[in-house]
């Protein structure tokens, strides 16, 4: 054990490690950055010295286990760290949660300071979270998990700090050197191999006072989902009479004009279609819920990711360090989002269709429909994230004091353009979820099935032909939507510290300045197509049938898993090229302000944040530790836009663009905060195996960029929607932690942690009725609207657990288990928390080959609330393996395989049969030769 045995060795140790002091992590062991790590148990044995002489709660990766992990990017090979999570959505970790928090409330860092994000998906809007798909292993020289915070160190975490090193050209073993890595990856869904390619050159001269990495990595990957999935909820008494005018199926009947006028004039109404049994259900329970719709789901993407990175080191002298750090990201996540559903909640088109209908405990289980609505929808999206990182540090650092000033700028743009397509079709059907979860959902059609017949889907072309007469209307055939997104920070801060021959052996200061600005551009037009001209047939694009194995793993569907698809991107050269426009139709124009849609999803965050710190590191006999306070002032101005029309809808159709752009003003919402973060790490080594660790500390986070932002969209089909609010305040938490840590063997742990989070302000969705224009029928209409809310306190408390041991022979084992118990006010459930985790991976290593097996489980969490109701993921395992051979000393080849399971990311509405997307993934094989000089 080393321990600071004086108060000068101290300061020498403090003095060696601080060229990288500022916003990085601790790095009294910095000699350890030089040893040669050739295998998993020499890393395993680096990441143990670095936690063990932290002076804060530190969990850490080396370069070879990012490397090693079957893994393919940053945060799957994260979650052998005891209290991490992270979501797959998509099949592969993308967002990571820390002991039980939201992804939103843990900051991501790129050698110390903010690096910038960016979202491929249309639904997904800009958080604080980092999309871990961005970042290429390769880059990878540590990844350090600050679970208790220091004053140093940027504020924004309340769970903890993921701070990612990248390597440094003077702490490359060789002088020069060459590494890289060809791979060819398979996903067993797809069916379709994709090459891979990275390398890296490193050079210092003689003097190893100056040095360069020079690295590029193309990465591709085929992506496919299949699912069977429901959006928002219908309740029975909807189908009595209708909601908001719309007709239902006992009473408020639909008017019957296949018929002759009665005698005095009116128009008959057609008769009822849910009689006897069926309406004696409904009237018994009112307030049962069922699925809005029931749809088969097909997700096709293309992920193609080129990173450069440059990294530039030079002392002129021994006080003196420069380095320069480059990064460049150019990322394109094209793809083809398609569900082919049933809509048996659609408000104007199937609450008047209702025919049968079975209700258990509260639950509509099944219901038949009459001429009901079916619905294809084929979303095409162009989708691009590009990202940029410049930072220049200097430092001086002697035997009595150090300074050093840091420089930045990050910038992330990007986004989805969106061509979407919808084709209705009408017949009689059957839907089922009696045998959910196991089997979400099942349709059966009673009449001429639409999923096998493409003729029998077409687009929306409104009523009649003639503009002239008074009953023309148009319809709704899909839209062009493009919503470029910006997120940018730029940063300077200033560090000094003064070395003392005492107990408190460094006192160190600084301060920060950030700028940042995230914002949203949301443009398009909708297809007002006309009947003859722009109502297309699905037959029209080149139909073809979805592969054989399309829903394989999935069970009871009925005739949802039989059904055809179509050529995307002829559907979108049909709309983007106006080819579905009638003769006195002009192609509208794509603008922010065509329609109010757009408009109010149009907003841009800045704020100015400026940062200063005092901390102080002691070391006196077995105990040390630092105390420090930082001081934060937050100054936020969130913008959008606002209608001075005064019309319903605010525009109208044929205007200019210049017309459109002055129907609205620019509007400014300022708040302004300021925050005291005090924090204390105490570390006694209690005996030469036995480390003990407390913590205590105020911490904040701010409210995602979205949820600051004065946003809305609506539905305005099932009347519910979600939006932003300007007035909200950071979360503010109380942080306490203490972990015991038995270094019982060489490269051996067994370590446990209590923490606790009591968190004020916290943020949770509510949903409450507004009214807003309904563009589909130009009226008022009330909607549930979900937005974000300061709405009281939240808990988090919770132990974590890890093992890790070399048993000899090569075989070793790494393994931890967390329990999570977070709950807000009144006991509501937090996002992303899971009660109980657990990860377990052994491993193999000779001289030759290397072998590893991960396996990891974590509980049902909730996510968020939508119409007012919770949404929440089953619990998911995780099987993961690779396996190496070293041909020589410079060569080595690997298999990696993930997702083995093949598991089932399944999330659920309020109960677990109300199914809100059950969706597979397939299996992912990859398969790489490496090599180094």
């Amino acid at each position: 054990m080393r321990y600071r045995k004086s108060v000068l060795s101290a300061a020498i140790v403090t003095c060696l490690s601080f060229s990288a002091h500022a916003q990085e992590a601790d790095k009294n062991a910095v000699d350890l950055d030089r040893v040669v790590v050739t295998g998993i148990r020499a890393s395993l044995q680096q990441s143990l010295e670095t936690k063990r002489n932290a002076d804060a709660i530190v969990d850490v990766i080396t370069a070879e286990d990012v490397g090693k992990f079957p893994a393919t990017n940053v945060a799957e090979a994260m979650t052998i760290i005891p209290g991490v999570t992270i979501d797959r959505a998509y099949g592969q970790g993308e967002k990571v949660s820390i002991l039980g928090t939201d992804p939103a409330l843990n900051r991501t860092l790129l050698n110390g300071q903010a690096i910038a994000s960016g979202d491929w998906n249309m639904s997904d809007f800009p958080t604080r979270t980092f999309n871990y798909s961005l970042l290429a292993p390769e880059l990878v020289g540590k990844v350090e998990v600050f679970k208790s915070p220091e004053a140093r160190i940027d504020e924004g975490s309340i769970g903890g700090t993921v701070i990612v090193s990248t390597r440094k050209p003077l702490d490359m073993p060789e002088k020069v050197s060459v590494s890289g890595r060809v791979s060819y990856g398979r996903n067993d869904r797809v069916g379709k191999t994709d090459p891979s390619a990275s390398g890296a050159f490193a050079w210092k001269n003689e003097a190893e006072n100056f040095g360069v990495i020079v690295s590029a990595q193309a990465s591709n990957e085929s992506i496919r989902r299949d699912g069977i999935e429901s959006y928002g909820i219908v309740k029975a008494k909807d189908y009595i009479g209708g909601v908001g005018g719309s007709n239902g199926s006992i009473t408020n009947l639909p008017t019957d004009w296949s018929v002759a006028p009665n005698p005095d004039g009116s128009q008959p109404t057609s008769p009822p279609t849910c009689t006897g049994s069926c309406a004696e259900t409904v009237y018994a329970n009112p307030d049962a819920v069922g699925p809005n719709s029931t749809s088969a789901h097909f997700f096709e993407q293309k992920r193609e990711r080129k990173t450069y990175s440059l990294a530039l080191q030079f002392k002129p002298v021994e006080q003196m360090n420069i380095e320069l750090n480059a990064l460049k990201i150019d990322a394109n996540f094209d793809h083809m989002s398609q569900a082919m559903f049933t809509h048996q909640g659609n408000t104007w088109n199937s609450l008047k269709t209702l025919s049968d209908l079975t209700v258990k405990d509260g639950l509509i289980t099944s219901a038949s429909h009459k001429n009901g609505l079916v619905v294809f929808d084929m979303q095409n999206r162009r989708a691009q994230v590009d990202s940029e990182t410049y930072d220049v540090k200097l430092d001086w650092n002697d035997e009595r004091w150090f300074a050093s000033t840091h420089l930045g700028r990050t910038k992330a743009e990007g986004g989805p353009k969106q061509v979407f397509g919808e084709f209705l079709a009408r017949t009689d059907y059957t839907w089922s979820i009696e045998d959910a979860p196991g089997k979400p959902g099942k349709v059966t059609f009673t009449g001429e099935n639409p999923f096998l017949n493409p003729d029998q889907f077409q687009m929306d072309g409104g009523w009649g032909s003639d503009p002239n007469q008074s009953t023309w209307n148009t319809g709704w055939g899909g839209n062009l939507v493009e919503k470029p997104t910006l997120d940018k920070e730029t940063y300077g801060q200033v560090d000094f510290g003064i070395k003392l021959d005492s107990p408190v052996y460094l006192i160190r200061a600084g301060y920060k300045q950030r700028k940042h600005e995230t914002s949203q551009i949301q443009q398009g037009i909708g297809l007002a197509s006309v009947a003859g001209y722009g109502d297309a047939q699905a037959s029209d694009f080149d139909p073809r049938k979805l592969p054989g194995n399309y829903l394989n793993g999935l069970s009871g569907y009925g005739d949802l898993g039989d059904r055809f698809t179509i050529d995307g991107w002829k559907l979108a050269d049909y709309i983007s090229s106006g080819s579905w426009l009638a003769p006195w139709q002009t192609m509208p124009v794509v603008s922010p302000f065509s329609a109010e849609e757009f408009a109010r999803n149009n907003w841009s965050i800045n704020e100015d944040i400026g940062a200063a710190y005092v901390q102080a590191d002691f070391s006196f006999d077995r105990l040390r530790g630092n105390i420090g306070v930082r001081y934060v002032r937050t100054d936020l101005e969130s913008g959008s836009y606002a209608c001075n029309t005064g019309l319903s809808g605010c525009t109208q159709a044929g205007w200019s663009a210049e017309r459109l752009a002055a129907s609205y003003d620019p509007v400014v919402n300022k708040n302004k905060y300021s925050n005291v973060l005090p924090n204390l790490n105490l570390v006694y080594d209690a005996t030469d195996s036995l480390v003990l660790r407390f913590s205590a500390a105020k911490t904040i986070a701010r409210p995602n960029y979205t949820d600051v932002s004065s946003y809305l969209w609506l539905s305005d089909t099932a009347l519910t929607g979600g939006g932003g609010n300007p007035n909200l305040t950071p979360y503010k938490s109380t942080n306490l932690d203490f972990s015991a840590e038995w270094y019982f063997a060489e490269n051996a742990i067994a370590a446990g942690s209590i923490f606790y989070r009591d968190v004020a302000d916290y943020i949770l969705t509510e949903s409450n009725s507004e009214s807003h224009w309904n563009q589909s029928q130009n009226k008022n209409d009330t909607y549930l609207v979900d937005r974000p809310r300061n709405a009281g306190d939240a808990k988090i408390k919770g132990i974590s657990l890890a093992w890790q041991q070399n048993f000899g022979m090569g075989f070793g084992i790494i393994a931890n288990y967390t329990y999570s118990d977070g709950e807000a006010t009144n006991g509501r459930p937090l996002p992303f928390n899971s009660k109980n985790q657990f990860n377990i991976s052994p491993f193999f290593e000779n001289d030759t080959w290397t072998a590893r097996v991960t396996y990891g489980w974590r509980d049902k969490y909730f996510t968020q609330v939508s119409a007012g109701r919770e949404l929440w993921t089953m619990d998911y395992a995780s099987l993961d393996a690779s396996l190496a051979f070293k041909i020589t000393d410079n060569l080595s080849v690997g298999l990696d395989a993930m997702n083995l399971l093949d598991e089932k990311y399944h999330s659920y509405s309020g109960v677990e049969q109300l199914t809100r997307g059950a969706y597979l993934s397939g299996r992912r094989y990859n398969a790489s030769l490496r090599f180094a000089f």
